[in-house]
C-alpha cells in the first residue's frame, strides 16, 4: 500500500472516495427504518431496498456512460447530483410524500452503479497494472468495514437525532468526495472508443460490448462463470444464519450480528493480504482459493457447535475478498480503456443479479428444507464454482507453458 499512496493522484482520489463509499453504504438501511417509523409498515420499509436495488439494475447503461466520458469528470457531476438528490429527502416529513422517498432510492441505486464503475474504471488511469491489485485491497477493506459499520450508524443515527440530521451528513460525504476529485490531475480524458466500429453501432449493441469482451477473453470468462455459480447461492446465507442462530445454536436472533461481525472481521482480514497473495500465485489461483475456503466455510456452519459455526463464520467472509479482488483486478488489466466501464458493469450484473435471486430462493428453501441441506447445497455449488476454475485456468495455462518451451528451444537450435 505504501507505494500506491506514494502515488498524489491515487492517494488524494482513494482517500475521497472512501467518503462516496461510506455514503453509499450509510442511507439505504436508515430509509427503511425511517419509513418503518413513519407507516409502521415493514412491507412498505422492505420497499426502499426494492427501489434501490432497482436503480442498480441500469448498471450496463452506466457503463456505457463510463466508457463515453471522462471519469474524473462523470465522478465530479454524480458525486455533486447525488448530494443534490439525497437532500430531497428533507421535504419528507410523513407518510403523505412517502413516494419521494422510493424515487431518491431509485435515483440512489442508479448512482452507487455510476460511481462504482467510474471509480473502477478511473484506477488503471491512475496507478501501473502492478499496483491494481493493492489499491483493490484497500478498498475492499474500507468497503467490508462500511458495509458493517455504515447502515447501522445511519439506522441509528435515524432514531438518535433524526432522519433529515442524516440526510445531510450523507449528502456531506458526496461533497467531500467531490473536493477530492477535484485536486486529482489525472482521468480527464474521456476513453477513445473501443473499435472503429462501434460509433456506427446502436446503443443497445455498444451496451453488451463490455458481455462480449468478457466471453471473448478466457480468463474473465472462467472467473466470471465461477462468481455467478458461486453467487447463485451465497444469497442463502441471508436467511440460513437465522437457522443457525437459532436452531443449532438455541441462541437468540440477535446472535446473527455477532456472526455478521466474524464475517466482517475476515473480509478485512483477508482485503489486507489478498494483495501480496496475488502477487505470488496470480488472481486466478487466488480466487479459486476463495471458492474452496467459502465451501469450507459454508461446511463449517453445519454443526451445533458454537466454536465451528464461528469459524464457519470467519471463513466465509475471508473468502469474499479473495473472490472479488482477483475479479476485479483481472478485469482492469485485460479490458481497454474503452470498456473499462461496462467491462465492470457486465460483472456486476452477472454477480449481482444471481445473487438477489439467491437471497429469495435461500429463504424459501430454508422454510421448505432443513437448513443443513441449504448449507450443504451452498458448500456443493460453491466447491464447484472452485473445481471448474482451477481445472480450466490450470487446462489453459498448460499450452501456454508448452508454447514457450517450444519457442525457447526453437531460439536454441537457431542460436
Amino acid at each position: 500500500m505504501r507505494q500506491v499512496f506514494a502515488v498524489r493522484d491515487a492517494r488524494i482520489y482513494l482517500i475521497g472516495q472512501l467518503f462516496s463509499v461510506f455514503g453509499d453504504s450509510a442511507l439505504w438501511l436508515a430509509m427503511g427504518v425511517w419509513v418503518k417509523m413513519l407507516t409502521g409498515s415493514s412491507s412498505a420499509a422492505g420497499l426502499t431496498m426494492f427501489a434501490f436495488v432497482a436503480g442498480e439494475l441500469l448498471a450496463p447503461l452506466c457503463g456505457l456512460v463510463v466508457d463515453r466520458v471522462g471519469r474524473r469528470r462523470l465522478l465530479i457531476v454524480t458525486n455533486m447530483l447525488t448530494a443534490a438528490l439525497v437532500l430531497l429527502l428533507l421535504l419528507v416529513h410523513d407518510r403523505t410524500n412517502l413516494w419521494l422517498v422510493y424515487v431518491v432510492m431509485f435515483g440512489y441505486g442508479v448512482s452507487v452503479a455510476m460511481l462504482d464503475a467510474a471509480q473502477s474504471a478511473m484506477l488503471p488511469e491512475l496507478l501501473p497494472k502492478e499496483l491494481l491489485v493493492s489499491a483493490n485491497g484497500f478498498l475492499t477493506v474500507m468497503r467490508q468495514g462500511f458495509r458493517l459499520a455504515a447502515p447501522l450508524l445511519g439506522a441509528g443515527a435515524v432514531v438518535v437525532i433524526g432522519a433529515h440530521w442524516v440526510v445531510v451528513i450523507d449528502a456531506a460525504t458526496f461533497v467531500i468526495a467531490t473536493l477530492s476529485l477535484l485536486a486529482v490531475r489525472g482521468g480527464r480524458s474521456a476513453p477513445a472508443p473501443h473499435g472503429t466500429e462501434e460509433g456506427r453501432e446502436s446503443w443497445t449493441t455498444s451496451v453488451l460490448l463490455g458481455i462480449r469482451h468478457v466471453w471473448a477473453t478466457p480468463a474473465l470468462k472462467r472467473v466470471l462463470i465461477a462468481g455467478a455459480m458461486s453467487l447463485s447461492v451465497f444469497g442463502f446465507a441471508q436467511t440460513a444464519l437465522y437457522a443457525v442462530v437459532e436452531k443449532g445454536l438455541g441462541r437468540p436472533p440477535a446472535f446473527v450480528g455477532v456472526l455478521v461481525s466474524a464475517q466482517g472481521v475476515g473480509a478485512i482480514a483477508a482485503g489486507l493480504t489478498a494483495a501480496a497473495v496475488v502477487r505470488r500465485i496470480g488472481e486466478e489461483r487466488v480466487a479459486t482459493a476463495g471458492f474452496v475456503l467459502y465451501a469450507g466455510g459454508a461446511l463449517l456452519l453445519i454443526p451445533p457447535l458454537p466454536a465451528a459455526v464461528a469459524a464457519g463464520a470467519v471463513l466465509c467472509g475471508f473468502a469474499v475478498p479473495w473472490i472479488l479482488i482477483p475479479m476485479m483486478t483481472l478485469g482492469q488489466k485485460l479490458t481497454p480503456a474503452g470498456l473499462q466501464g461496462r467491462v465492470h458493469a457486465a460483472f456486476n450484473m452477472v454477480g449481482g443479479v444471481p445473487q438477489t435471486i439467491s437471497i429469495l430462493v435461500g429463504a424459501v428453501l430454508t422454510s421448505a428444507l432443513h437448513y443443513r441441506l441449504v448449507l450443504l447445497l451452498m458448500f456443493a455449488v460453491t466447491l464447484a464454482a472452485g473445481v471448474y476454475l482451477g481445472v480450466r485456468s490450470r487446462a489453459d495455462r498448460a499450452p501456454a507453458a508448452e508454447q514457450v518451451g517450444s519457442e525457447r528451444v526453437s531460439d536454441k537450435v537457431r542460436d
